[in-house]
């Protein structure tokens, strides 16, 4: 488990009598109180624990890609617990129809001409939502989810109501390739792989999963036992977090993070304003969960997370580690800001797709431009390869893609220099 800040308000860097001191201390809380057992409790989940603790103070929606079986079912229940908060899990298919979301209609009422849904037990009334297999939604339940997911609203007919969601997760073990999908998962502004564990680390799982086990067995109430010995975080205190954001100060890493969007159009990344504008309450959630009420520019390792397909992952990785190099490691950075070593399956499928690109020969050249700028990036990341084999096999695809780019693998392509810079 990756170590975290201390809730003391004595070690917040926000004196006792600032407006935000409540803000900031409530944030170092959902660290300490809720983020680090979770991290305890679920080996290999850090990454995902401290995107979805962003997602909360940010009132945002996080979207985890995996296979089945990879606790991300579990992470939610587990979330829910800790806050205190209503749980709504519902695994969707091709036939879900919006009674099984959102409730039927309330018969009483309906005998008297006035079509209410009956929400208890159900989405509306949950303080977190985790929707598997979210790109099963069909077109009856698709405009009432981006109201959701959006606007915190449910409507049906003429009735409409305001949600207590805090946020919404959602999982799926591909990525959308239809228009009508592409707006759903539009709405989840954060994104995670969440994969099984690697094997080295398999009895640590084992462990961690019997105890968790043995715990919720411990607090089951057929045991006439309760769970108040969990160290828990109402969800209207993550509501008063998530209403401070508008007073961290960003004053800091507004030019940075123009800078970085720009970059990420450059390279081929569609950025819209609106998400760009969006992006800035992760990092003011990041500054909050550091124990800061001012953001700083290690606050921008959450664009590492704001990738549309698995090609761009390694893009992002490259940009937001040069962005962050701006600035020296400060002691209250957020730990995902220390950066990670770079995948190499990931970069050889990368590095695959760009090839790929090159040899079509109906790529337009803007197409084939920002290919090149993305393959750039990618010999960049190299040199943080561990494995002195594996990094040398990249390197072989590397220089054969750019062969592929120059049409003759001898000229206009950056020099080993240059891609080292990169």
């Amino acid at each position: 488990m990756q170590p975290t800040r201390p809730a003391d308000p004595s070690v917040l860097q926000v004196p006792c009598d600032s407006p935000m001191h409540d803000a900031v201390a409530l944030g170092a809380r959902l660290v300490t109180d809720v983020l680090d057992p979770l991290k305890q409790s679920f080996i290999g989940k850090d990454e995902v624990i401290d995107l979805m603790g962003v997602a909360l103070a940010a009132g945002e929606n996080l979207f985890l890609l995996g296979p089945p079986g990879t606790a991300k079912s579990a992470l939610v229940s587990e979330l829910g617990r800790r806050l205190h908060g209503r749980t709504f899990e519902y695994l969707l298919t091709r036939f879900t129809e919006p009674n099984e979301l959102f409730g039927p209609f309330d018969i009483r009422r309906l005998r008297e001409g006035e079509l209410v849904t009956n929400t208890e037990g159900m989405l509306p009334e949950a303080s977190l939502i985790f929707l598997d297999e979210l790109l099963n939604a069909n077109s009856a339940i698709l405009n009432s989810l981006l109201m959701v997911l959006n606007e915190r609203v449910f409507r049906r007919g003429r009735e409409t109501r305001a949600l207590p969601t805090l946020a919404v997760f959602a999982a799926s073990n591909r990525l959308p390739e239809d228009e009508a999908l592409g707006a759903l998962f539009d709405r989840f502004l954060i994104r995670a792989m969440c994969e099984n564990v690697s094997n080295d680390r398999l009895v640590d799982v084992l462990h961690a999963g019997w105890a968790l086990d043995r715990a919720h067995a411990n607090i089951d109430p057929g045991n006439g036992q309760d769970d108040s010995s969990v160290p828990l975080m109402d969800a209207d205190q993550v509501r008063r977090l998530t209403g401070a954001l508008g007073d961290v100060d960003l004053s800091g890493i507004v030019q940075p993070l123009a800078t970085l969007v720009l970059r990420l159009r450059n390279a081929g990344l569609l950025f819209s304003d609106r998400r760009a504008v969006k992006t800035q309450k992760l990092v003011a959630a990041s500054a909050l969960l550091c124990g800061r009420s001012h953001a700083v520019i290690s606050d921008l390792w959450v664009f590492r997370h704001v990738w549309d397909t698995l090609e761009q992952r390694e893009v992002l990785a490259s940009l937001v580690q040069e962005a962050l190099k701006a600035a020296d490691p400060g002691p209250r950075d957020h730990p995902r800001a220390t950066g990670n070593l770079p995948d190499p399956e990931a970069l050889a499928r990368d590095i695959d797709a760009i090839s790929q690109r090159f040899a079509d020969s109906a790529a337009a050249p803007g197409e084939r431009e920002a290919a090149r700028d993305r393959l750039t990036l990618l010999g960049g990341r190299l040199q943080w390869v561990p494995d002195a084999h594996r990094r040398q096999f990249l390197q072989k695809q590397i220089d054969a893609a750019w062969a592929l780019a120059s049409g003759d693998g001898t000229g206009n392509r950056p020099g080993k220099s240059e891609r080292g810079r990169a």
